[in-house]
């Protein structure tokens, strides 16, 4: 489907400040979710997020929430893109979508880091860590987002919600999805009062790092973000681990991450504690297999978009066929 770049360049050049046509618009490669796109323009460089066209889950793919927390944070400690403009307005595009600065900023997606020396590999993953203890010592009712989702019970709820959404995508039985799904019903623990703003999606892919260094630019792609519990961004970032190499979510699984330079899953969960002023937690576990469930079935929707035509990834159906090993590594979790 073409891309109708001279709508668009009319609509921003009234809608903002200093925006001048004519536009090309080129789309990123990778993501299975929210369809982005490189917005070169006469006044320069921008990035534009939209919803993915077709017939969408409920709740699903809601860029105005992106862009609200970009609203929230830029400008603080948590460094993201500068929010410019959203549309709401589908007859500019096909879609509601939003506008923001581009970033300069180099992606990483091996969460090896092959280019990289042992010293620049710890050096980036420090830099992580210490930008995820910062992003949950803010407080969501002084940047504006008190309201931005439910306080409390926050695991008990996102295991109803993602079932519901597995549920909605299944396209054939997986007996450990059913299997993790009822396990983690069974051993969610009781609320502990912990509130902070989370990613819901944090990986190394989804930060930007200045070119040839272990600074941080940017945090991208905010579509899962919400209030809840801080230790649920931590355990999906520490998923890598565990991963086995592959080409649709390459891991680490295997690896000799002492030579790497990479830190063990005990090290980064202790120094995220210690970042954070909190103890180590003893159902680190059940935070573990709840990330892999969570994964398991956004990549379930990921198959079903794929089946449907409109995932916005070349990658999607093969993503998609990720649910029954992240199911299986979500109840190897629990073991450990």
């Amino acid at each position: 489907m073409s891309f109708p770049e001279q709508a668009l360049a009319t609509y921003l050049e009234s809608a903002v400040a200093g925006f001048r046509g004519p536009v090309v618009a080129t789309k990123f490669k990778g993501g299975q979710s929210n369809p982005t796109y490189l917005i070169e323009a006469g006044s320069g460089k921008y990035v534009l997020r939209r919803k993915p066209s077709g017939k969408l889950l409920p709740s699903a793919h809601a860029v105005d929430r992106e862009f609200r927390v970009l609203q929230a944070l830029h400008g603080g400690p948590v460094p993201v893109a500068e929010p410019l403009h959203l549309c709401t307005d589908e007859s500019v595009i096909g879609s509601v979508f939003y506008l923001m600065a581009f970033v300069p900023g180099q992606v990483h997606w091996d969460p090896s880091l092959p280019e990289m020396t042992p010293q620049q590999r710890a050096a980036h993953y420090e830099a992580i860590i210490a930008a995820l203890a910062a992003l949950h010592a803010l407080d969501p009712a002084a940047i504006g987002l008190g309201d931005y989702g439910k306080p409390g019970n926050y695991f008990s709820r996102q295991i109803h919600r993602w079932s519901e959404q597995y549920r909605a995508s299944e396209i054939q039985p997986i007996p450990d999805m059913d299997a993790l799904m009822a396990a983690l019903e069974q051993s969610c623990p009781a609320d502990d009062g912990r509130v902070a703003l989370v990613h819901g999606d944090f990986r190394i892919d989804n930060l930007m790092f200045a070119p040839g260094e272990a600074r941080l630019l940017a945090v991208v792609d905010w579509e899962l973000s919400t209030l809840g519990h801080p230790l649920a961004d931590l355990g999906y970032f520490c998923m890598a681990l565990r991963l086995p190499r592959n080409p649709a979510l390459p891991g680490l699984a295997g690896m000799d991450r002492t030579a790497l330079g990479i830190p063990e899953e005990t090290a980064l969960l202790a120094r995220y504690c210690e970042l954070s002023g909190q103890p180590v937690p003893a159902d680190w576990p059940f935070v573990l297999a709840f990330s892999f469930f969570r994964l398991a079935a956004i990549a379930q929707g990921v198959a079903k978009r794929a089946q449907q035509g409109n995932a916005s990834s070349e990658q999607a159906a093969q993503a998609g066929q990720m649910t029954a090993l992240l199911a299986k590594l979500g109840v190897q979790a629990l073991r450990t």
